[in-house]
């Protein structure tokens, strides 16, 4: 029965909006996977997707899929830019990745409104400042 299966907790590892420069100086977002563990993660799937309520209507972005062989542990991966017009919204990422062949998965969201300065702080491994959810 579904009810007897309890799932592995996830810890140690987290989602971040990272606010960077990029090589014409130009002020750009993005999305990375931290790997805090000191084991490596393999057949890691995360998805992506905004949704939530813009003008008073309902709004949902196209749902992105990004497959990594393996992260390293205590590494991050950069899994997408994302653009600030999207603050507004739900910004949700599953992360689904194996440890000795047993199956983990969360779910991140950055609520509206989070990822903006007040809510930063210094991310680690990355050294940059933005915003986590672990």
């Amino acid at each position: 029965m579904k009810k007897d299966i309890t799932p592995p907790a996830v810890e140690d590892i987290a989602v971040a909006v990272v606010k960077e420069q990029n090589d014409l100086l130009e002020e750009e977002w993005n999305v990375y996977l931290i790997n805090l563990k000191k084991q490596k993660l393999e057949g890691v799937l995360v998805t992506s997707q905004g949704y939530g309520y813009f003008n008073e209507e309902d709004v949902k972005t196209s749902t992105l899929r990004h497959f990594l062989d393996q992260v390293e542990p205590q590494t991050f991966v950069k899994i997408e830019p994302i653009v600030q017009n999207l603050f507004g919204l739900n910004n949700e990422y599953w992360v689904s990745f194996y440890i000795n062949k047993l199956m983990y998965d969360k779910k991140y969201i950055f609520l509206p409104e989070s990822i903006k300065e007040e809510n930063f702080i210094t991310i680690p491994l990355i050294n940059k400042k933005g915003v986590m959810i672990k």
